[in-house]
């Protein structure tokens, strides 16, 4: 709130480039909440695929969540008022990435009811193989 009254006062008293740093430092915090928010749903994500590829196995549950999780993911992605999206692919493959770790932190707890560290339960799966299988299901539906 504090940017948007300063912004105010600067465009009235005519000073666009000052204006302009405020409207960069307003458009970067809405794209890190963005980011903040596909982080979230990344966690979710990889949790399921990561149970899934660790118990061999799946639920009605986890094919749920994991469309809810693709579906907020292109949601928070796609942008509104123009066409195109806030994070490339590179840039979901990073988050998908950086999001990993929170997400073999959570499978400790679910997998097999908690009986690997996570240690033990990242030599049983192929992360790669899980954070390329996450980014395909982002982007399957991206173009619909």
């Amino acid at each position: 709130m504090e940017e948007l009254l300063t912004l105010k006062d600067l465009l009235v008293k005519g000073d666009v480039q000052g204006a302009l740093i405020i409207v960069e430092e307003l458009t970067e915090m809405s794209r890190n909440d963005i980011i903040k928010t596909i982080r979230s749903y990344a966690v979710i994500l990889l949790l399921h695929l990561i149970k899934q590829q660790a118990e061999n196995r799946t639920t009605r549950s986890w094919e749920v969540s994991i469309r809810n999780s693709v579906r907020g993911i292109q949601r928070e992605n796609k942008r509104r008022k123009v066409s195109g999206y806030y994070l490339t692919p590179e840039e979901l493959l990073e988050t998908l990435a950086e999001a990993y770790l929170n997400a073999i932190d959570e499978a400790t707890l679910e997998v097999e009811e908690g009986r690997y560290e996570s240690e033990e339960l990242e030599k049983l799966i192929n992360q790669e193989e899980i954070i390329n299988r996450a980014l395909a299901l982002i982007l399957s539906g991206e173009s619909s």
